[in-house]
């Protein structure tokens, strides 16, 4: 475990844009534990490179040609699952944004945000979390409210939680991996899956992203940005 946390994370990069892929790369090759191991220009060889190198993080543009990045999470949830799809978008793709949750993205992150957000994300995602931009977030939540919870109804759903599950479930909100969660409550990571197993089970939603936008829309998560 201790030699995989050494190892640096190996991407896969994937965008029909080359401009944008340079100025991704080029923030990703700032943080010497991060390693560009693929670049695409198009979803289908994206979903070949992952089969190749098998990276720990797919960053995946919304709009491809051949196969969009939402389809490409699919195939690579399908075909490699150790590896987890991040997608880049923009605030003008919102229907993609909704789709792309039922697909197994782990993370948002917008193109033109903060660069220590991709870096943030990349990396909570290759230690098994979920992260999302907060302005995406809040996008995410307008979306999904209906389908997922909104205010109130949101924080109703958090009743049955007990106080240990509440606070598992703010810290997975908060873009943290189940080692970091464990380190942060003093417990071993197999306790916090069996937390996460329930709460999944009591708030019936299927990934970490899912759970990560319910924290933030029943305000177990600061607002931020």
């Amino acid at each position: 475990m201790s030699e995989d946390r050494e190892r640096p994370v190996r991407v896969v990069l994937a965008d029909d844009e080359a401009m944008v892929r340079a100025g991704v790369r080029a923030i990703l090759a700032a943080d010497p534990g991060i390693e560009v191991v693929g670049e695409a220009a198009d979803g289908r060889d994206a979903v070949e490179l992952v089969r190749a190198h098998r990276p720990r993080v797919a960053l995946l543009d919304i709009r491809m040609p051949r196969l969009d990045g939402i389809g490409a999470a699919a195939e690579i949830r399908r075909l490699v699952p150790e590896t987890a799809s991040v997608m880049l978008t923009t605030f003008g793709e919102d229907d993609h944004v909704a789709r792309a949750l039922g697909h197994g993205a782990s993370g948002f992150l917008l193109k033109a945000g903060d660069p220590r957000e991709l870096l943030a994300g990349v990396r909570a995602v290759a230690d098994g979390g979920a992260y999302l931009s907060p302005r995406v977030a809040r996008r995410v939540i307008e979306l999904t409210g209906g389908r997922l919870a909104r205010g109130p109804y949101a924080r109703d759903r958090l009743v049955g939680l007990t106080e240990r599950e509440r606070e598992v479930l703010a810290l997975v909100g908060a873009g943290l991996s189940n080692a970091e969660i464990a380190r942060r409550l003093h417990l071993v990571e197999g306790t916090v899956k069996s937390y996460l197993t329930s709460i999944f089970t009591r708030l019936d939603v299927r990934n970490r992203v899912q759970a990560a936008i319910l924290a933030y829309e029943a305000g177990l998560v600061p607002p931020t940005g």
